[in-house]
């Protein structure tokens, strides 16, 4: 069973209390970590205040490159530790979770890069009377301190979206991790420490969801950076309006798919995957199933055997695809969702069947668009089928939702791939695969209530740095 207590400012310390994690799964105590009350929380703000200014001057960037480039290398080397605490407090399938801990060690050796290479821009300005001789130069400068709250599905590599690019660009980081996940979290921690990281600059503590949404109004911390619901996630810019969000809130993908793909047995594989993997808790899982009439029957049978092949269950079995969902409240929304959807005159293709935590995966189809289970974000091993006659109309049905995240296009059709570009409204449209493919160097995140801001260690440093300009006066 693992232990740890709080990471406050470089020092492991007691709590206030000491919360049980327990598996999803079976339910058998898998971690014991101290949770922090609102003197620990006030303890690392101040850290991170007083800090700030240091980092910067003291760490220069050739300095958070080399830490961030060996502590990738220590996350290669537990990486099965890491993984193994992923399985057990998140749920996630143990192939899933070494794929999530290699994706983390891309995110910190990406990060490393950004901080070896500052932006600096330089800008003629000769090009009006009034800038005549004089050349502006514009550097990227740290905000300062970071608030940073991060979700329980990816306790591992959104943490690293977080706490890397941070280190790049020099700020100070008040981390604190879903109450479900906090092991990874608190590894990673180590795992910086061990790389070189000073005291002072990092803090991860475990808490109340209360006490840590507090510090949104703290003007101390210059940057909130939130993944997680989006309730929650516009609450917090609400209390925020005075410094910087960045939010990443979730959505209810759609792919689509057009009669010219060749192959439709490897894309219902490939759409099931992505719709059940992990038990769909994933903001990108595909949930909006979008197929042209003519290839609908045909495609509608590849995706029953497609999801009836999904292996579910026990998460530390190495062929388990959909492992149990977070918790049973959550259990119990899901099977509500798709009852009600059946009710509304949906049908049942496959699955809905439930043995403790584990939803067997489910596909429906003809579910109204006003059903929760279509309209809102699932986040379970739920996707819904629906036919379209032209891709006008599928580009209407994508746009058909409060979120914007990503979008998967399978197509031959160059014409029709650059029309989605144009038209869908979402922060990322995936040509030949399902929306749920992200690799960790890209700007991610969303429009509508998806969010705002983006992730991607480069985007997210320019979201924790602001622009310096010096302009030089030419001889004269």
């Amino acid at each position: 069973m693992r232990e740890s207590k709080l990471f406050l400012a470089g020092s492991w310390v007691d709590g206030e209390d000491v919360m049980e994690i327990r598996s999803p799964y079976d339910g058998k105590v898998v971690s014991r970590v101290h949770r922090g009350g609102p003197e620990a929380l006030e303890m690392a703000v101040e850290a991170a205040e007083r800090h700030a200014v240091r980092m910067e001057a003291e760490l220069p960037p050739a300095e958070r490159g080399a830490i961030l480039e060996r502590a990738a290398a220590l996350i290669g080397e537990r990486r099965e530790a890491l993984a193994t605490a992923i399985c057990e407090e998140a749920g996630k399938p143990i192939t899933l979770a070494r794929g999530e801990v290699d994706r983390c060690r891309d995110t910190f050796t990406e990060s490393a890069w950004v901080a070896r290479h500052p932006e600096v821009v330089a800008q003629n300005l000769a090009g009006y009377p009034s800038g005549a001789g004089r050349l502006a130069l514009i550097r990227r400068v740290p905000i300062g301190p970071v608030l940073a709250i991060t979700p329980f599905n990816f306790p591992l590599n959104l943490v690293a979206h977080k706490l890397a690019p941070a280190v790049a660009a020099g700020c100070p980081v008040v981390l604190k991790p879903a109450s479900q996940t906090p092991s990874p979290a608190l590894m990673l921690a180590g795992i910086l420490e061990e790389a070189g990281l000073p005291p002072g600059c990092l803090s991860v503590i475990p808490s109340r969801a209360a006490h840590a949404q507090k510090l949104a109004t703290d003007d101390r911390l210059k940057l909130l950076t939130f993944t997680g619901s989006m309730d929650v996630g516009w609450r917090l810019k609400e209390m925020a309006w005075r410094k910087r969000v960045a939010l990443e809130m979730g959505g209810n993908a759609a792919v689509v798919v057009e009669p010219d793909v060749e192959d439709l047995e490897a894309v219902a594989k490939r759409i099931a995957g992505a719709a059940y993997g992990y038990a769909g808790q994933s903001c990108i899982s595909v949930q909006r199933i979008l197929v042209q009439e003519r290839i609908y029957m045909r495609m509608r049978d590849a995706l029953v055997a497609a999801t009836e092949a999904t292996v579910h269950g026990d998460p530390a079995g190495e062929t388990t695809v959909c492992g149990p969902l977070i918790d049973e409240a959550n259990v119990i929304r899901v099977e509500d969702w798709i009852a009600r959807g059946i009710e509304a005159k949906g049908r049942l293709l496959a699955g809905g069947t439930r043995d403790g935590n584990v939803i067997a995966p489910t596909l429906l189809e003809e579910v109204p668009a006003d059903q929760p289970v279509v309209a809102d974000e699932v986040f379970g091993p739920v996707a819904v089928l629906f036919g379209y006659e032209d891709f006008g109309q599928a580009l209407t049905m994508v746009n058909d939702s409060r979120y914007g995240l990503q979008t998967g296009i399978f197509t031959n059709d160059t014409a029709q791939v650059l029309r989605a570009w144009e038209e869908i409204e979402a922060g990322g449209i995936i040509h030949g695969d399902v929306p749920t493919w992200r690799t960790d160097p890209m700007p991610y995140g969303g429009v509508k209530s998806s969010g705002i801001g983006r992730e991607g260690p480069l985007f997210a440093y320019r979201e924790m740095t602001e622009e310096r300009m010096l302009v030089l006066r030419g001889q004269g």
